[in-house]
C-alpha cells in the first residue's frame, strides 16, 4: 500500500498541542481577562479519572467550565488534572487530551471539535467483496488570486 500523509491525525495532534500550551499558560499565570473554557470530554475514555458520582451522572460525556474557581491545574504531555467545584464540593479530575471532544473559549469565539474516527477504522478492517469501491480522487481546484489584485 502506498504511504499517505494522515492529515486528520496530524491536525488532532496539533490542536491538542494548542490546548496543552493554553492550559500550561493558565496553570502558570491564571486566566487572563474574560477568558474561560468549556471543555467536553468522553467520560469513558482510557485514563479519565472522575468521582464515581460524577461518572454515574455523566456516563458518556461531561462538560466542565474553567472560569472563576479552579485549583491544582497540572498539565502534562498526556493531559491535565484539575480540581473543580461541584455544588460546593471540590472534586479532582484527570482528563487525557485523547478524551477531549470540544474545547471552547466563548470570550473570543474560539472553539475546537475533535471528531472520532472509530467507525472509519472498523471499516478498514473489513475489505470483503461486498464493500463499495472508493470514489475516484478528484483533482484539486486551483484558485488564482491575481485576478483580485488591484492594478
Amino acid at each position: 500500500m502506498a504511504r499517505t500523509i494522515d492529515y486528520g491525525n496530524l491536525m488532532h495532534r496539533a490542536m491538542r498541542g494548542l490546548i496543552q500550551t493554553v492550559l500550561k499558560d493558565v496553570a502558570d499565570n491564571g486566566l487572563p481577562g474574560a477568558h474561560h473554557f468549556f471543555i467536553t470530554f468522553d467520560t469513558n475514555a482510557e485514563g479519565v479519572e472522575i468521582a464515581d458520582w460524577l461518572r454515574a451522572r455523566y456516563p458518556d460525556e461531561m462538560t466542565v467550565v474553567i472560569q472563576h474557581w479552579f485549583d491544582n491545574l497540572v498539565v502534562t504531555d498526556e493531559g491535565f488534572s484539575i480540581t473543580l467545584n461541584f455544588g460546593n464540593q471540590p472534586e479532582p479530575l484527570i482528563i487525557p487530551f485523547d478524551a477531549l471532544r470540544t474545547f471552547v473559549d466563548p470570550s473570543v469565539e474560539f472553539g475546537l471539535r475533535f471528531e472520532t474516527h472509530d467507525d472509519d477504522e472498523d471499516d478498514d478492517e473489513d475489505d470483503g467483496p461486498d464493500d463499495e469501491p472508493d470514489p475516484p480522487p478528484q483533482e484539486a481546484q486551483i484558485v488564482r488570486l491575481d485576478k483580485f489584485r488591484k492594478t
